[in-house]
């Protein structure tokens, strides 16, 4: 059973070593790693040629988003199962994949998903938040819950059945997703309950007050279209418990 791993990236030359080191050296032994490039202009195709020779398809262009990239890396993966990897994270270790792979082919699951460590730039050995996704459950889309997106792996069949990611969304778009697919009862998923990926914070759905309340719109409205009652009450609640992830680790 090959995993397809799709990295989006753009002048990514300062962090996407790290990710192209912890694919290659997964012990699962069928792989194919997809890096879509917008049009880098640093070091980064650079990068790519040196320490990424188990990459198997490049594109570099410049593209519509980063949902539109990550369509363009759906429709060239040959995989049975794919997933998405960030151009600043890491697997947590080198067994990863084949851990994933041995439970969705015993369990002929369609979906699974794991939990992630945050580091903060340059410090990837500290972790400073830690996010379970256990607690995502599909009752709980309409409260904005959803499996952290790098730690999520799907069947290719999903996309030929439900869509690709819809490229109006600028943030929410993984969210969206998330919500046409996990809404079916019949879909057979679980939670795996061990960190796989180390990410680094700072993205744009972080990255401040405005990208916030974005967001959340966003969620709002893939709720609605997909039928999922929600309302902003519903979409804040959720954040005490973010800011517990922070104290946890402190802790």
């Amino acid at each position: 059973m090959k995993i397809s791993v799709v990295t989006v990236c753009y002048n990514s030359a300062l962090t996407l070593g790290e990710t192209l080191n912890s694919v290659r050296w997964q012990t699962y032994p069928n792989i194919e790693h997809i890096i879509i490039d917008g049009g880098s202009t640093d070091n980064t195709l650079a990068l790519i040629h040196s320490k990424g020779p188990h990459v198997v398809k490049l594109i570099s262009e410049i593209d519509g988003g980063i949902y539109d990239a990550m369509n363009k890396g759906v429709r060239l993966a040959t995989g049975e199962i794919i997933c998405f990897l960030n151009a600043d994270d890491f697997y947590k270790d080198r067994d990863v994949l084949a851990r994933v792979a041995k439970a969705m082919e015993a369990e002929q699951l369609d979906a699974l998903y794991g939990d992630v460590e945050f580091f903060r730039p340059g410090n990837p050995d500290v972790v400073v938040r830690r996010y379970n996704s256990g607690r995502f459950t599909a009752g709980r889309l309409g409260w904005g819950w959803m499996p952290a997106h790098p730690a999520l792996f799907v069947r290719s069949a999903l996309f030929e059945r439900y869509g690709m990611f819809c490229t109006e969304y600028r943030i929410a778009g993984d969210f969206e997703f998330i919500a046409r697919v996990f809404k079916h009862s019949h879909l057979r998923h679980r939670h795996l309950p061990e960190f796989l990926v180390r990410m680094q914070m700072g993205g744009i759905s972080t990255s401040g007050l405005r990208a916030t309340l974005l967001l959340n719109r966003e969620m709002m409205r893939a709720c609605r279209s997909n039928a999922i009652p929600t309302n902003w009450f519903k979409m804040l609640m959720r954040y005490p418990l973010k800011a517990l992830e922070f104290f946890r680790t402190a802790v």
